[in-house]
C-alpha cells in the first residue's frame, strides 16, 4: 500500500486542502453533474485530519461553495475543449494551478499541458500530483513573464485561470492578457471575475490572504471595460454559474438554483474568454 504523505498544519500544502476538497465533495454530492476521481483518490492519500471539513459539508452553503467550484470546472473544461477541436496539439497552461488537475481532464492524447503556480505551491504539487507524460510543471510568478519562456505554444495555446484574476489588479491583469496575446498569436485565455458586489463579499478572503493592494484588485461591472484592454482582442462573457450548463443533477436544491441566479446576475460572476488574432 502507497504511504500517505503527511500535510502539516500551517503549511503551503494544507492551503491547497479546502479547493481539493471541495471538488470531492462536490462529485459525491452531485454525481450527475461533476466528476473528479482524481480528488478523492488524492484525499485518501494523505495524513490529514478532515473532520473539521467533513463537519462543514453538511452545511447547506459548503454544498453551494463546492457547487461553485465544480461549475467554474465545468466552464473551463469547455473553452479548453473548443479551443482544442481546432487546435489538437495546443498547450493547455493552468495559470496559478494549485492541485488542480483540468489540464489532464481535457487531454485528448496529443495536447500539451503546463501547470504554472508560485515555487513552493509547485514543489507541494510535484510531491503531491508529479507531473505526467505531455505534462509539465513550471515554478514562477503570473506577472513574471519568464515562465512563459517555457510553453512551447507553436500549435496554439489555450492559458485559463480559476479564481487567480481576482488577486490582480486591473493593471496586472490587462498586462498579463496583452503579453500572451503579444507572444502567442490566436492564443485563448479564459479566467472568471466578479463584480462589485463579488469582490466586496470577497473582502474577509483578501484580508485572511494578507492582500494590502484590495482596493485595486480587478473586479469586472460591465465587460465593456474589458474590451479595451486591446483593440485586437475579441471578448466575449457567460453567466459562471448557469451559462454553460443546467445544473443538471436531483440534488441541486431549489434554493442552491436561487443562489445560482443572484450569483450570475447579482455579484456579477462571469467566465470571460479572450480570443487573440
Amino acid at each position: 500500500m502507497e504511504d500517505k504523505i503527511r500535510i502539516v498544519p500551517g503549511s503551503v500544502q494544507e492551503t491547497l486542502i479546502i479547493p481539493l476538497y471541495g471538488r470531492k465533495l462536490c462529485s459525491e454530492r452531485f454525481p450527475h453533474l461533476y466528476t473528479d476521481t482524481s480528488a478523492a483518490q488524492l484525499c485518501a492519500r494523505l495524513d490529514y485530519d478532515f473532520s473539521d471539513l467533513d463537519a462543514h459539508a453538511k452545511s447547506t452553503f459548503w454544498q453551494f461553495g463546492a457547487l461553485e467550484a465544480a461549475m467554474r470546472q465545468i466552464d473551463m473544461e469547455w473553452e479548453i475543449r473548443d479551443y482544442l477541436s481546432s487546435h489538437p496539439a495546443a498547450a493547455v497552461v493552468n495559470m496559478g494551478c494549485g492541485l488542480d488537475q483540468t489540464g489532464r481532464a481535457c487531454d485528448n492524447g496529443t495536447c500539451r499541458i503546463y501547470n504554472v503556480d508560485m515555487p513552493n505551491i509547485i514543489a507541494a504539487r510535484e510531491e503531491l500530483v508529479p507531473a505526467g507524460e505531455r505534462e509539465r510543471n513550471i515554478a514562477g510568478d503570473l506577472n513574471d513573464y519568464a515562465w512563459m519562456d517555457e510553453v512551447d505554444g507553436g500549435d496554439g495555446a489555450v492559458f485559463f485561470a480559476a479564481g487567480v484574476f481576482h488577486y490582480l489588479t486591473e493593471v496586472q491583469a490587462r498586462a498579463l492578457v496583452n503579453a500572451l496575446a503579444a507572444r502567442f498569436s490566436g492564443c485563448r485565455i479564459v479566467f472568471d471575475v466578479v463584480g462589485r458586489l463579488g469582490k466586496v463579499l470577497m473582502r474577509s478572503t483578501f484580508k485572511n490572504f494578507g492582500m494590502e493592494n484590495y482596493d485595486e484588485c480587478l473586479y469586472v461591472e460591465n465587460p465593456e471595460q474589458l474590451k479595451g484592454w486591446c483593440p485586437t482582442l475579441t471578448v466575449s462573457t457567460r453567466g459562471y454559474m448557469l451559462g454553460y450548463r443546467e445544473m443538471d443533477d436531483p440534488n441541486v436544491t431549489g434554493l442552491h438554483r436561487t443562489l445560482a441566479r443572484l450569483c450570475d446576475n447579482v455579484v456579477k460572476m462571469r467566465i470571460v474568454r479572450v480570443d487573440c488574432a
